[in-house]
């Protein structure tokens, strides 16, 4: 589905789709317990809600667009207006899922509208996975973990060297083959 068609189906609020199923499970597979997890860019809350469900896990999600957060608090999940981990104490969540803005757009063809938040990823489709990989570590436990899903349209090699110079290891851990794209869930690990 385009850029177009999601904007028309819920113009404020990204809605669950490919690549958040693939996130949910394959974040929900790799929990073990009562861990405490922290969903970055919830959206309309599908994937902290699967968590929250399928696990023993306690869910906290966060969202720069209040539009978001209204819609994931509608739908039960303990939501927090933030820019990625700004607002969270050091050292306090085991696990970080993150569905980034992942699309490269170019900067001419851009919308300033939250949906446009929600999917562009600036022109090389990581301009807001780089500033995450940089400041996620400060919020990890030590032994944390997080699942970030990108796309092969972003550049999965850049994601994981990038994710190497903050101090972190990749492995992919699920992905999913489309006819445009492969979506892949990595596991961080420090």
């Amino acid at each position: 589905m385009g850029l177009e068609e999601r904007r028309d189906e819920e113009p404020d609020v990204y809605q669950p789709a490919e690549d958040s199923h693939l996130l949910a499970e394959a974040t929900c597979e790799r929990l073990e317990g009562d861990e405490l997890v922290l969903e970055v860019g919830t959206g309309s809350g599908y994937v902290a809600g699967r968590i929250a469900d399928r696990t023993d896990a306690r869910v906290i999600a966060s969202d720069l667009n209040p539009h978001a957060v209204r819609q994931a608090r509608g739908a039960g999940v303990e939501t927090v207006r933030a820019d990625l981990v700004s607002p969270f104490r050091d050292a306090t969540f085991d696990a970080v899922a993150f569905n980034p803005p992942y699309l490269p757009t170019d900067p001419e063809n851009e919308w300033d509208d939250w949906m446009e938040h929600a999917l562009s990823g600036g022109e090389d489709g990581r301009a807001v996975i780089d500033p995450f990989l940089e400041r996620v570590g400060r919020v990890l436990a030590s032994d944390g973990v997080v699942y970030l899903l990108v796309s092969s349209l972003t550049g999965v090699d850049e994601v994981v060297e990038e994710a190497g110079e903050h101090g972190f290891s990749a492995v992919a851990v699920a992905d999913e083959s489309f006819p445009f794209e492969t979506l892949t869930v990595l596991e961080l690990l420090r």
